[in-house]
């Protein structure tokens, strides 16, 4: 098993709630995962894809959602720049924040890096929900703040990661997943890869 606290091992959080190149969500999912490697990502390991609630609620029909696990030589700003690229190269046009999308690929954590220092990523894991769907960072984030909070990150992370430990927070993803709201967890479909 791959010990994702190496320095070189990237989650990378994956999902689409619109067609665009492919025929489906679905589609568009798998395709983004599939040129992770052309970009010097290279996958260790890939989740079941799962149907999950738009998030924000209303914001757009329910995603496909996957999370992959890479190993690159990438810093974690390059890192960033391809899984840009390759939104970018599927048609991913960054206009509303949240808004639906044709691919949406997050950098969740790259080993046990804090970025850009312990207090850079307390700013932001402490907004509230108002200044979460109106600011955005402009330097990278990791791990990303929210994702200790996410059913639709934490359950594909299960997958591939169960016993990364998040750098701020001590707590495997295991845990974070076991102190989800059971309501979350049962909107949260497996679906046929």
């Amino acid at each position: 098993m791959t010990n994702v606290a190496e320095c070189n091992s990237v989650l990378v959080a994956i999902g689409a709630n619109l067609s665009g190149q492919m025929d489906s969500p679905k589609g568009q999912v798998v395709a983004a995962a599939a040129q992770l490697a052309d970009h010097d990502l290279h996958i260790i390991s890939r989740s079941h894809l799962y149907s999950t609630a738009c998030f924000p609620r209303g914001a757009g029909p329910d995603f496909v959602n996957a999370a992959v696990l890479c190993r690159t030589a990438l810093s974690p700003k390059a890192a960033l720049d391809r899984l840009h690229k390759i939104e970018d190269q599927m048609g991913r046009r960054r206009q509303t924040r949240w808004g639906a999308r044709v691919i949406d690929m997050d950098l969740l954590g790259y080993g046990a890096r804090v970025l850009p220092d312990r207090a850079g990523y307390e700013q932001w894991a402490g907004l509230d929900a108002a200044a979460q769907s109106s600011l955005a960072p402009k330097e990278l984030i990791l791990p990303h703040p929210r994702l200790h909070e996410r059913a639709f990150v934490l359950v594909p992370l299960m997958d591939i990661a169960p016993d990364w430990v998040h750098p701020v927070l001590g707590q495997s993803v295991r845990q974070m997943h076991a102190a989800l709201d059971p309501a979350e967890l049962e909107e949260i479909h497996r679906l046929v890869d």
